[in-house]
């Protein structure tokens, strides 16, 4: 009774330390970084086909990147996916510490301690946590090198000429990080009392590695960039660049949280804490922007934060797989369905590791059942049929397709055909202004196109438009005052002198970056 109670608390002392790592990692993503994790998800798009497995595993590394995005799929709903982190980190650290302990070289020596060891298997999940603040690098990374420490672990005992054979199948089921995995076979071996035969194998093996790396790169992925078959294709989102080693930064994670705030129509949140933090980048301000109108105070408080210029409405078009989010957003809330579309297939086309994405996937199909392009988004429903996540949505907006009086009684998509432009024209975001009168001339009641071609032009200081358009405001905005932020532009524009208001600050500060 006494041994099994001994052995009862030496098995739960085991588990106190992989417990805390597991509820700290969870905590951490799920509460402190749940933006991260969106971010991930929004950024691939996970298909249950077998053509999709083949596809990912046809190249070095590809089963740690099938594995990853399997994981990452499960981010959708935030609490599963930091649950399934928590696990991988406990994982990892445990498979460490039991490599440490089975390592003679370490377990027998007088100076490591069980303490000591425990600390040092803390190592790769800090490690990872940290690199992981970097929020383009891929989940596939910590993934392959877990799967290194566990093959390493599975094959402790197997003769180091069986890694021959097993070293590039090692390399092709993980990448580079099979470097991992040679690195401590070799250390797992006491090689001071090894036969020269093993002592041999130490030097070969790596030698061994090397061959089979540049024979990769020669003739089975003589397509890719040679960098990358040496540093890994799927473990960074941006081919032929390294992960910011800076950790997290504060600009681009608030960025992040601003995305994630507009994603889950969380307005009010991103208003407080706009209020408490500005990021001088035209995202800011779109993100911003696109919330007050949300909640109908944009005509009222939009000078009451922080205005990038002229583009802090609606951003031109950057080609990259961020920037554009909140001017995707507000085109298609506007109504300008065309430009939204355009926008949203740039974004997925600009994550660069050539991936699609389900968030971006389902508003094109959205935007294309909009114009009638039924055969179009049909292709596009068949994809997200496949996944796990927005498969339910797929399938019933496909019920829809070819049905007029079903999609024109829809709450949203019958309300985007009203708003859309009724003539097609060449886009042009230089007269952006001239593009929202024309969207609120068409349909009167479509107030957001009336307050944003209005607050355009007080962005741009056209001052002699914007006096000559308020009267659209009066008939059809349902004014009972005019807004705040216009009686502040009104009385700024009426002053000969410079007038220390909200729109009087913008305006002084637009007029010295022109002058510059």
């Amino acid at each position: 009774m006494l041994s099994l109670r001994k052995n009862i608390v030496r098995w739960g002392s085991g588990l106190l330390l992989p417990a805390a790592i597991a509820v700290t990692v969870f905590v951490f993503w799920w509460q402190c970084h749940p933006e991260t994790l969106s971010y991930h998800e929004q950024n691939q798009l996970f298909l249950w086909s077998s053509d999709y497995f083949f596809e990912r595993i046809s190249v070095a590394g590809g089963l740690a990147d099938w594995t990853a995005e399997f994981v990452v799929q499960f981010y959708y709903v935030e609490w599963v996916g930091a649950l399934l982190l928590a696990l991988l980190f406990a994982i990892m650290q445990q498979l460490t510490l039991r490599l440490l302990n089975g390592n003679e070289s370490v377990s027998h020596s007088r100076k490591a301690g069980k303490w000591i060891r425990q600390v040092f298997s803390l190592l790769p999940s800090l490690f990872f946590l940290w690199l992981m603040g970097d929020e383009n690098v891929l989940l596939s990374l910590p993934v392959a090198f877990t799967m290194a420490l566990a093959t390493a672990l599975a094959f402790r005992r197997m003769p180091m000429w069986a890694d021959l054979p097993a070293v590039p199948l090692i390399y092709w089921a993980i990448g580079p990080v099979v470097w991992i995995y040679v690195a401590l076979r070799i250390a797992n071996t006491p090689l001071r009392r090894a036969s020269i035969k093993l002592r041999v194998m130490a030097v070969v093996l790596p030698l061994w590695l090397l061959a089979v790396q540049w024979a990769a790169g020669t003739w089975l992925l003589r397509q890719w960039p040679r960098q990358m078959v040496w540093t890994g294709l799927n473990y960074y989102r941006i081919p032929m660049q390294w992960p910011d080693l800076s950790g997290y930064n504060s600009d681009k994670y608030e960025l992040l949280k601003q995305d994630y705030l507009i994603r889950h129509e969380q307005w009010d949140k991103l208003l407080e804490r706009a209020s408490r933090r500005v990021v001088q980048t035209p995202f800011w301000s779109n993100s911003v922007n696109l919330a007050l109108s949300a909640k109908g105070q944009l005509a009222d408080k939009i000078f009451d934060y922080w205005q990038s210029g002229p583009n802090a409405l609606l951003s031109p078009m950057v080609r990259d797989n961020m920037t554009n989010l909140p001017t995707a957003e507000a085109f298609w809330r506007l109504g300008m369905v065309n430009s939204a579309l355009r926008y949203y297939s740039d974004l997925q086309e600009s994550i660069l590791n050539a991936r699609k994405s389900g968030r971006f996937e389902k508003r094109i199909t959205e935007c294309l059942i909009v114009n009638g392009q039924y055969d179009v988004a049909r292709k596009h429903l068949a994809l997200l049929k496949k996944t796990l996540f927005y498969s339910s949505w797929a399938e019933e907006a496909e019920k829809s397709l070819g049905s007029e009086a079903a999609i024109n009684a829809h709450p949203v998509w019958g309300k985007q055909r009203q708003k859309r432009y009724a003539q097609s024209f060449l886009y042009n975001y230089g007269e952006i202004d001239k593009m929202l009168g024309l969207l609120f001339m068409q349909d009167t009641s479509n107030k957001m196109a009336l307050e944003y071609f209005l607050c355009q032009l007080l962005l741009k200081c056209d001052a002699q438009l914007f006096m000559q358009s308020l009267p659209l405001a009066q008939k059809h905005g349902g004014y009972e005052v005019m807004p705040m932020a216009w009686q502040d532009a009104v009385s700024c524009m009426r002053s000969r002198t410079a007038v220390d208001s909200p729109y009087g600050r913008y305006v002084k500060r637009f007029m010295a970056g022109v002058q510059k």
